[in-house]
């Protein structure tokens, strides 16, 4: 059984850092892309960083060169560094992992349960 557990959400004031952890767990093969997706209330899931195998990363617009996304291959762990937070960047933070959980396998998508971050004015 594979897990995503995320770590290190919390309340913090506007201009404040957070990090952002998550940790995959089980039996898989190998893991692809690692990402964080946000939904505030009342709104859609939304990408807000991804990155691949090789580190190759994207960013949501919203949040370019204030969040920085990074992997451990050897942990299994995906980072999400959160700098100059805004109330706007309230919500709940998802950790996604497309991983193969045998090699013959087509990559599947997990989430994690989701920390809330939220970003006081």
């Amino acid at each position: 059984q594979v897990q995503l557990v995320e770590s290190g959400g919390g309340l913090v004031q506007a201009g404040g850092s957070l990090r952002l952890s998550c940790a995959a767990s089980g039996s898989f093969f190998s893991i692809n892309a690692m990402g964080w997706y946000r939904q505030a209330p009342g709104k859609q899931r939304e990408l807000v960083a991804r990155i691949n195998s090789g580190g190759n990363t994207n960013y949501a617009d919203s949040v370019k060169g204030r969040f920085t996304i990074s992997r451990d291959n050897a942990k299994n762990t995906v980072y999400l560094h959160m700098n100059s937070l805004k109330p706007e960047d309230t919500a709940v933070y998802y950790c996604s992992a497309d991983l193969k959980r045998n090699w013959y396998e087509v990559p599947v998508e997990y989430w994690g349960q989701g920390t809330q971050v939220t970003v006081s004015s």
